[in-house]
């Protein structure tokens, strides 16, 4: 599986595309909010020949979701994620003032809700969608055990958790979910953040303080 990260600037946060060599493809949290950026995206897609077969959320805060207007326009994609999250699409314009600047689109509605356990394919790959609430109610990560890797959105950072001060977060649900959920999992399972540089398993178990 190859993965491409873009880190985009709003608030710097890390879109995935992922795909094989059949091609097909998802991409997840296109946080893209510039025109520059969008462009980006999708001269990198359409280069290399790829179809979008998900779009992708770990989950609806602001910064994950700018670019979801954008990805239906394109390519006729709504975004698929957790229902109880959907309350944040709502509070988007709301938010995006309180950080003084204005959304270019409304906010798209979700195209699927995504549970628990869930398998999206694509290709020849298989990611299954990990519920662990606290960052936000409906925070998806999405683990792909062939290539012994994960996804997290703002669950788990290198060194760090996500906040649990928005609307229906809960930190001591979120360092349990993490425990419970995610800790269970291969020390060698390589973690791709929704901010910051990718680590491991095996390391946020050891050196991460919020688990000391």
């Amino acid at each position: 599986m190859k993965i491409k990260k873009f880190e985009f600037n709003m608030f710097p946060v890390n879109c995935y595309i992922l795909n094989d060599d059949t091609n097909e493809a998802v991409v997840i949290d296109p946080g893209c909010f510039y025109d520059e950026e969008k462009q980006a995206l999708k001269n990198y897609i359409n280069s290399n020949g790829l179809t979008i077969k998900h779009l992708l959320n770990t989950h609806l805060h602001l910064d994950h979701i700018f670019g979801n207007p954008f990805m239906l326009q394109e390519y006729g994609l709504k975004a698929e994620a957790n229902k109880a999250d959907e309350f944040w699409l709502e509070r988007a314009p709301q938010q995006s003032r309180m950080f003084g600047f204005q959304l270019k689109e409304e906010p798209v509605p979700l195209g699927k809700y995504v549970c628990d356990g869930d398998i999206i394919t694509f290709g020849k790959i298989k990611l299954e969608a990990i519920h662990v609430p606290g960052h936000s109610p409906g925070s998806i990560v999405f683990y792909c055990k062939q290539e012994s890797c994960m996804f997290s959105g703002d669950v788990l950072f290198q060194g760090s958790i996500g906040r649990a001060d928005l609307a229906k977060g809960d930190f001591d649900e979120l360092r349990e979910s993490i425990c419970s959920r995610l800790f269970v999992l291969p020390n060698e399972t390589i973690v791709y953040p929704g901010h910051g540089a990718p680590t491991t398993i095996g390391a946020e178990k050891t050196d991460n303080p919020f688990f000391r």
